[in-house]
């Protein structure tokens, strides 16, 4: 069987696998934030934090709680880094520099898990489990409950209220994360994923030096990384490495915790608005693109340019040969165009075109899927965006979901989306025009302005994936990076929440004959488009001078 054959064998197994999650899982989300039933172990929680989930909150309270759970959630990551040399469990590592301790706390509480350092190298089982994995389950919460406030404001009329963050917290991270990486977890311990608390081992002599391993809680962490696209991994190799991806089968069924969640919210969103089409409509423009990307992808990577890459069947540098092109081409293409940036190869080393498609996904807004929950609102904005953009070419008032989108709303939306292109690009023209930073750059020309380029990109949006060429762990890029984390995660939160508070006020519009019908395939079509425009009018002169010119050159 060739290559190629078995990488659209792996595609359609995907999908089969995620089809069939699809329904049940998006029916279960819905229901858990529309109950108003609490278990006891969430019930113990809200009384030992002094919540009262019953309590109905307007969108400045909604985001109050966002931004000070997440305060001192990076607090507590952060002092848990700079005391880890005094911890149980800590290996014999020593306590993480200030720098690097602030970037790594922002990174995971944003849920980028952005990594400059070797996790293997630097930190122990204490601060791995008790802080590293533990923000993946939070930050994963934060988000979904984000994206199911948005979905009230749609869904709700004369009222600011957008339910209750506590409550839609725990229930996200009790009833929805914990049970699926529990079973996640379990499936990966028998695809070969190591689960201990060892220690360091000697394994043997490596080119003159003693080889050392490391133990670990790697398959609960693996898990939760990839269910609530994290990334963040135990290992410096990240999914490349054999303790945490074994095999083809647990690289794709890691692929399938990536797209599980991001994929069934739409489903989810279809539910409480009470229109299953209008869930099919973004669920049609996210697989689109997904699918579109993916494709892309595995054609560069394959073409045969020259007696290497014929001898390799394709563009092997990189790769693992466990995975092969295709298993890596869907992997990267599902991390990028989600916030997960976890990578079973090294971006870096694709083809100029092929690491052009992975900074692209980021660039889209990582919303086909997108993240948990971050990918679900990231749609939603840009279908503002897109209702409008049509009212604008028939004459008439945008409404979406019976709710007119006027200036108030709009003005969120563009907010929205100004924020995260302003950050990378504001940083990377910064980090070229100095001279220190510009020394961390593995390669010079197009591919060392692609590393720059691709840092914030990752950072800002999210995600957290590197490119692998660029030395991260200096004090400029920790320090502005980590700004720029925060910033990307918690500045489009306002204008997110915002818009759900300005929506859940309206009073519903009866839908008219001229009423775009949001719930068709020709607004999916627009709505791609517009995705697509959008992003290539901001992103496209950065990539003429990274990617483009190193694909156009090779």
């Amino acid at each position: 069987m060739s290559p190629q054959i078995a990488g659209l064998l792996q595609l359609i197994a995907l999908i089969a696998a995620l089809a069939l999650a699809y329904r049940p899982l998006g029916d279960y989300m819905a229901r858990v934030y529309s109950s108003e039933k609490h278990y006891k172990p969430e019930k113990w929680i809200y009384k030992v934090i002094g919540a009262n989930p019953a309590a109905e909150m307007r969108w400045p309270a909604y985001l109050r709680g966002v931004l000070a759970f997440s305060a001192v959630s990076v607090l507590f990551l952060y002092l848990m880094q700079r005391v880890q040399g005094s911890l149980p469990g800590s290996l014999g590592f020593s306590s993480i520099d200030p720098d690097q301790a602030f970037n790594t706390a922002a990174s995971f509480v944003a849920n980028t898990n952005w990594q400059s350092y070797y996790g293997e190298q630097a930190m122990g089982h204490v601060v791995q489990t008790g802080g590293l994995a533990v923000q993946n389950f939070l930050s994963a919460a934060v988000g979904m409950a984000v994206a199911v406030a948005l979905v009230r404001g749609f869904s709700r009329s004369r009222t600011g209220e957008l339910g209750n963050f506590w409550a839609d917290l725990v229930r996200g991270t009790v009833r929805i994360l914990v049970p699926i990486s529990v079973i996640g977890a379990i499936v990966l311990v028998a695809c070969g994923a190591i689960q201990n608390f060892s220690g360091i081992h000697q394994v043997g002599q490596f080119m003159g030096g003693t080889q050392e391993w490391n133990g670990g809680a790697v398959a609960s962490q693996e898990a939760i990384k990839e269910l609530g696209t994290n990334g963040g991994g135990y290992f410096n190799a990240n999914s490349a490495h054999p303790f945490e991806n074994p095999n083809p089968l647990s690289n794709l069924f890691e692929i399938f915790l990536i797209l599980l969640i991001p994929f069934a919210l739409t489903r989810t969103f279809g539910r409480l608005v009470g229109s299953l089409k209008q869930g099919y409509a973004i669920l049609g423009a996210m697989a689109v693109i997904w699918i579109g990307f993916t494709a892309l992808m595995m054609w560069t990577e394959f073409a045969h340019r020259g007696p290497a890459f014929e001898i390799a069947g394709g563009a092997m540098e990189g790769k693992e040969t466990r995975f092969g092109i295709a298993g890596s081409s869907i992997f990267a293409v599902a991390t990028t165009l989600t916030s997960t940036g976890a990578v079973n190869s090294f971006h870096s080393s694709y083809t100029g075109f092929g690491g052009g498609i992975t900074m692209l996904g980021m660039q889209l807004g990582e919303i086909a899927p997108g993240g948990v929950g971050s990918g679900l609102y990231g749609m939603l904005i840009m279908a503002v965006i897109a209702v409008f953009i049509a009212g604008l070419m028939v004459g008439r008032t945008p409404e979406y979901l019976g709710k007119k989108i006027g200036t108030r709303q709009i003005k969120f939306a563009a907010c929205y989306i100004l924020i995260t292109p302003a950050l990378v690009l504001g940083f990377t023209a910064v980090a070229m025009a100095l001279p220190t930073p510009g020394d961390s750059m593995t390669n010079s020309g197009a591919h060392g302005f692609s590393e720059i380029l691709y840092a914030y990109t990752s950072g800002a949006n999210n995600n957290g994936s590197a490119f692998a060429g660029l030395n991260a762990d200096t004090q400029w890029f920790n320090s502005t990076i980590g700004i720029a984390m925060l910033l990307g995660r918690f500045l489009p939160m306002v204008f997110v929440l915002a818009l759900a508070g300005s929506l859940a006020e309206q009073k519903p519009v009866p839908e008219t004959a001229g009423t775009l019908r949001t719930d068709k395939p020709l607004y999916t079509g627009l709505l791609v488009g517009t995705i697509l425009i959008i992003t290539g009018l901001t992103y496209f002169p950065a990539l003429a001078l990274g990617p483009l010119a190193e694909g156009l050159a090779s």
